[in-house]
């Protein structure tokens, strides 16, 4: 283990013996730092906060920090962590709260940049690029493979699915299906995310059914009920694109917010 002799780390802490913690970071009692995480200088980790393996905060990070919730009375909630995630300089991840399941969650190899705010209860899954000032309110949910322009705000308890992408000062108040480019303020959406889908391996023919979806939803003129069964309809049509056909249907139909549209 490699502690600078000004960090102060409390006796409590578990640590992994390959950590390493930068001068004048500080390390709470509650929490526990897996196998050749690096925490930079200056940076902050308190809370109830587990922390994987192969992870990178920067100078500046605040990790676990209480949430910024007025009905937050001290209780004992929770961040997770998982694995390979970098936490750029003055990073912000707060504690989750009762009102919710009581914790925030990131996954395993995001990418998240300089001065990005997660709110508490927030859950993010893996392979998420959200870009710098990016800013989630609390209970949001972000599907993986999301990319996130910079300045990017996002609304409590919204979600955005699977392979979206936000445009930079994207300012999104209801969810954002998967596959889906939102821009603007109020965010409106733009088409698909056609490069990152192509970048992630998708086909030809899935690219052009996931396209053929969109405009079904946002181009063809229909009610959201008919857009749905005009989807369920085209899932029958391409073996190769009915899962991402469905993952699109499945995700409007279980959004309590609402979509962009």
């Amino acid at each position: 283990m490699t502690i600078h002799p000004t960090a102060i780390v409390d006796p409590k802490a578990q640590l992994d013996s390959t950590v390493e913690v930068g001068a004048y970071s500080i390390i709470g009692p509650d929490v526990r730092i897996g196998a050749r995480t690096r925490i930079g200088p200056h940076a902050v980790v308190q809370g109830h906060t587990t922390i994987g393996s192969d992870n990178t905060i920067f100078q500046f990070g605040s990790i676990g920090a209480v949430p910024q919730d007025k009905k937050y009375a001290g209780e004992p909630t929770t961040l997770e962590i998982g694995d390979r995630n970098t936490f750029r300089e003055f990073v912000t991840v707060n504690l989750g709260t009762v009102q919710d399941g009581g914790v925030t969650r990131i996954g395993n190899d995001n990418w998240i940049m300089a001065y990005v705010h997660i709110a508490h209860d927030c859950q993010l899954g893996n392979h998420i690029t959200m870009s710098n000032n990016a800013t989630l309110a609390g209970h949001v949910v972000l599907d993986d493979w999301v990319v996130m322009g910079g300045f990017t705000t996002v609304h409590q308890f919204c979600r955005i699915g699977a392979y979206a992408m936000t445009a930079f000062t994207a300012a999104v108040a209801q969810d954002v299906p998967p596959f889906v480019t939102a821009a603007g303020n109020r965010a409106a959406p733009v088409g698909i995310n056609s490069v990152g889908l192509q970048r992630r391996g998708f086909t030809a023919e899935q690219i052009m059914a996931i396209k053929r979806g969109y405009k079904l939803i946002y181009r063809a003129g229909l009610p959201l009920e008919e857009a749905k069964a005009a989807l369920r309809a085209e899932e029958d049509k391409s073996a190769d694109a009915a899962i991402h056909l469905r993952q699109l249907r499945e995700f409007i139909e279980n959004s309590p917010r609402g979509i962009i549209r």
